[in-house]
């Protein structure tokens, strides 16, 4: 009770909020336009659709390679942010240039000796009147111009994770509007073929999105470099790329797990929608609907955990490792105030359910499964969310090793095999089969609470 008073309380509450509500603006803008373009993608036909949700799918999973590689850098960013230590700033910045510019080298020849084989693992005929062959088209198209967008991609999350270590979110939120705007007049003119350009469909999302990240990325930098005095460590950032030996080692130590471990989650995400589409192209495209609104709910908990990272991080680098107590309640506060905003986003979801999927140009089953699908989402959103946050809390202290057994290796030794026996060796519906699966991240809550709760995340890495 003295917590949730705590919680509560405007100081707390206020700067939470105060570094949270911009991320959150960010990426609820983002994944608002992201739902628009896909609505616009789904005026087109259930097969350019269900293309779009592949490759995205695909994508989601270098997107969070990009972020894992960025993330064991950015620990030791927030706490030299927090200790004031502008040239450890800098030298962290500096690898994760380098670590932008190789994720998008190895990005690149992924998909493109790889691209078709990939998205060929999620086509199977249901008799639901989805094209295997328009659908691969569709997605391959779509997939070759958007690994040119790889490189303002990771530039900018370079940039602005950096940036938010100084606790200045503003500017990236900014850039992220821009970015947005961009693409949701891009989209509506190049899908479409409006105010004179051709039509071209899938091709069109994907060259609208392109832009977009070369709009961003442009102001972020433009705006680092102009405003010296309140991210001093663009001062000299890029006259050279020298890091020390010592601390390239270390972030290497610390940052591996982490960019394995998104790796292996994200392609454990793919791997779980791969067990899904067994059950037909339908599935996938109810999947996709689901999945779009869904990212547009989870921005309470997702911007939290980023939030989280930078305030526990400061308070790591600030305090040191003699004020546990003080570190653990703030850590409790912010899990509970991450799972308080994520039940009134899952009640808003779980309300507006049975309305989202009719805005599709799609099938009433593909509609109704859509429908069943957002309701199981939204009954555990909560439960994500405080699995998000234990996860945040406990890789501040740079245990990434334990973020590693905790997210990626729970979601391939339990969540996959019990979705690949379901998928393969039962005939059990969708519907209670994603429910299953989700069920199974009750377990990560117990472990989530006793590593929190013993405080073995407790450690100032920077020392």
């Amino acid at each position: 009770m003295k917590l949730l008073r705590a919680m509560f309380k405007r100081e707390f509450v206020s700067h939470t909020m105060m570094i949270a509500l911009p991320i959150m603006l960010q990426n609820g803008i983002t994944n608002f336009v992201n739902m628009l373009d896909n609505i616009m993608v789904g005026r087109i036909g259930t097969d350019p659709m269900t293309g779009v949700s592949i490759v995205n799918s695909l994508l989601f999973v270098w997107n969070l390679c990009v972020f894992g590689g960025l993330s064991g850098i950015g620990i030791f960013t927030a706490q030299y942010c927090g200790k004031g230590d502008h040239e450890g700033v800098r030298r962290t910045f500096r690898l994760q240039i380098i670590m932008s510019v190789l994720l998008v080298l190895i990005g690149i020849a992924v998909f493109g000796a790889y691209g078709e084989p990939l998205i060929n693992l999620y086509l199977h005929e249901d008799g639901g009147g989805g094209s295997v062959q328009a659908t691969m088209q569709a997605a391959r198209s779509y997939l070759g111009v958007m690994c040119i967008g790889f490189l303002p991609f990771a530039l900018t999350q370079a940039y602005g994770t950096t940036i938010r270590s100084h606790g200045e979110t503003i500017a990236p939120m900014i850039a992220s509007f821009l970015a947005v705007g961009v693409n949701l007049v891009g989209n509506y003119i190049l899908i479409f073929g409006k105010l004179g350009a051709p039509a071209f469909g899938v091709v069109g999302a994907a060259i609208a999105t392109v832009i977009s990240r070369f709009v961003e990325l442009t102001y972020i930098v433009v705006w680092a470099h102009t405003h010296a005095e309140r991210v001093p460590f663009v001062v000299g950032a890029l006259r050279s790329l020298y890091v020390p030996a010592d601390l390239t080692l270390s972030c290497i130590q610390k940052g591996t797990p982490l960019l394995l471990n998104e790796a292996l989650w994200s392609g454990g995400q793919a791997m779980l929608t791969q067990c899904y589409s067994v059950r037909g192209l339908s599935v996938v495209s109810a999947f996709n609907i689901s999945q779009t609104l869904a990212n547009l709910f989870n921005v309470a908990f997702i911007s939290m955990g980023s939030a989280i990272a930078i305030i526990i991080g400061q308070k790591l680098g600030e305090w040191g490792e003699s004020k546990a107590r003080e570190l653990k309640e703030e850590a409790w506060k912010l899990t509970l105030f991450s799972v308080f905003l994520c039940l009134i986003s899952a009640s808003l979801m779980f309300a507006i359910s049975g309305i989202f999927p009719k805005i599709y140009n799609t099938t009433d089953e593909i509609r109704a499964l859509a429908a069943g699908l957002i309701c199981v989402t939204a009954c555990f959103m909560p439960v994500h969310a405080f699995n998000n946050s234990s996860y945040f809390i406990i890789r501040s202290g740079g245990k990434t090793f334990i973020t590693f057994l905790f997210d990626s290796c729970f979601c391939w030794a339990a969540s996959i095999p019990a979705a690949f026996y379901l998928a393969h060796y039962t005939q059990v519906p969708i519907l209670p089969m994603y429910a299953a699966v989700c069920s199974v991240e009750l377990v990560k809550v117990v472990i989530g609470l006793t590593l929190v709760n013993k405080g073995i995340w407790i450690r100032d890495i920077t020392v």
